[in-house]
């Protein structure tokens, strides 16, 4: 019969594990979202070129939509390999296939030299960023968050998260410097090519460091039970389907809490660059800059929001990003119109200092509602969907409604909305702040014992199932 090693492997420190987590996701959201600024600004004319400029940017648009529509199967495969054979070697892969789609983005021909051929080949690329990026989430929060403690859980697996506006802060960096240092026809003819081809060097970093990490302690005592299971005769459940049987309720729940949050960031941070330099009639650089400044206080805001919801809970901080940005979404348009650099980086980062306080405790929110077993298939589920409905769509129909009406109020609407549906979803969920992560629900083949566990001296614990025999 197999049984739990007697000798656990050698840890690393939790510090090393999250610069890991850190590095791996800001290169992974440098990936993508330089997809995102690159469709905004010059995709539309290299790609895709049409006489009206907006149907241009729309179908840029949509190819970015696409990259969002092969995340759930990136988190279903990525989360049913994870929750068999570990966090790490799927991180390890993920930040492969991102970074190589990304650097051949930087060597294809465009329309004018192999015409609808260019086109296919960038959204063949695209799906494979998107499906990289479904497997990315989960697995770097969860192997922060499986290798500490209740106590600052909250803290220590938001810098993860905090790789989103690195990613963004790194790819805007770079794309405002080549625009300062170039020429808009050097750009246009090969400046682009420059951040999609140095993704490449990114990658041999991020690689070197995660590699470094060891393995989830969580994970390797729950596959050690499994095999234990395994060997009495018990059946195990595919993750996803177990996932889908017994947690629907949960991947509905992170769906709604990613909602208002998943819209609000693309309309912030994407959107927001077509709105100044197609609507306003800017230059390129004021959206470009004002975002970068936004983005640098967003990277510190996550983990203080992290943080602040390990005292409070993680319902109470998303509910102020939440509520905060159903009204702001209003403010920020009547802003970003008065065309003044400034004002229209105070409206960019204030709405960036509400997404932190959405953002900031999710990693933490979503990964307590599942067991260790099918945390990664239950993570990586429910937030790669809400990308479909949310994230995907956001800058799309953000277009559609400043075409259709030459106006920003629908658009505001439509960002005010999306945090309404947030408040609701969070208002309605359990607090799960001071889970034990150990403790779970019947696996296969044992005891359905159920019980209540947190971690010890915390307040404001969700009662938990757990099974008889786990550590507590």
């Amino acid at each position: 019969m197999a049984c739990l090693p007697s000798t656990p492997p050698p840890r690393t420190s939790l510090p090393r594990v999250v610069a890991a987590s850190l590095v791996g996701t800001t290169i992974e959201w440098y990936d993508f979202f330089l997809y995102g600024s690159a469709a905004a600004l010059v995709f539309n004319d290299l790609f895709f070129p049409t006489a009206d400029p907006l149907t241009g940017t729309l179908i840029a648009f949509i190819t970015y939509a696409i990259g969002f529509l092969a995340r759930p199967l990136g988190g279903v495969v990525f989360g049913h390999y994870g929750d068999k054979v570990g966090r790490k070697k799927l991180l390890v892969l993920s930040l492969l296939l991102m970074g190589g789609s990304t650097f051949a983005m930087g060597l294809l021909p465009t329309y004018a030299a192999i015409g609808v051929g260019a086109p296919v080949l960038l959204t063949v690329l695209r799906l494979v960023q998107g499906f990289a990026l479904g497997g990315e989430w989960g697995g770097a929060v969860l192997i922060v968050s499986e290798h500490g403690g209740a106590a600052h859980r909250g803290f220590w697996a938001s810098w993860p998260q905090s790789g989103a506006p690195g990613g963004n802060l790194l790819a805007t960096g770079v794309l405002a410097l080549l625009a300062a240092v170039q020429s808009e026809a050097a750009f246009a003819s090969w400046g682009w090519r420059v951040p999609f081809l140095l993704s490449g060097v990114l990658v041999m970093v991020g690689l070197w460091i995660r590699i470094s990490v060891s393995e989830s302690p969580l994970f390797l005592e729950a596959r050690a039970k499994a095999e234990a299971a395994a060997a009495r005769g018990a059946e195990e459940e595919t993750p996803v389907v177990e996932v889908f049987r017994t947690n629907w309720r949960q991947v509905l729940t992170a769906i709604g809490t990613r909602f208002g949050e998943n819209i609000s960031y693309y309309v912030l941070t994407s959107f927001v660059l077509v709105y100044v330099t197609k609507h306003l009639d800017l230059p390129k650089s004021t959206a470009l800059n004002a975002v970068l400044i936004g983005s640098a206080v967003h990277f510190v805001a996550i983990p203080a929001w992290g943080a602040l919801s390990d005292r409070v809970g993680r319902r109470p901080v998303t509910l102020i990003g939440s509520v905060g940005m159903a009204l702001w979404a209003y403010a920020f348009f009547a802003l970003v119109d008065s065309g003044s650099f400034a004002v229209i980086t105070a409206a960019v980062t204030v709405g960036l200092l509400l997404h932190g306080a959405m953002y900031g405790p999710q990693a933490a929110f979503i990964s307590e509602m599942f067991d260790t077993r099918v945390r990664y298939s239950g993570a990586s589920m429910g937030s790669q969907l809400a990308s479909i409905v949310a994230g995907a769509l956001a800058p799309i129909i953000a277009v559609q409604l400043l075409k259709e009406y030459d106006s920003s109020a629908p658009v505001a609407l439509y960002l005010s909305l999306a945090a309404v549906v947030t408040t609701i979803t969070v208002a309605v969920a359990r607090e799960t702040r001071g889970r034990d992560l150990r403790a779970e629900t019947a696996a296969p083949g044992d005891a359905d014992v159920r019980g209540a566990a947190a971690a010890p001296g915390e307040a404001g614990s969700v009662p938990a199932p757990v099974r008889s025999g786990d550590p507590s």
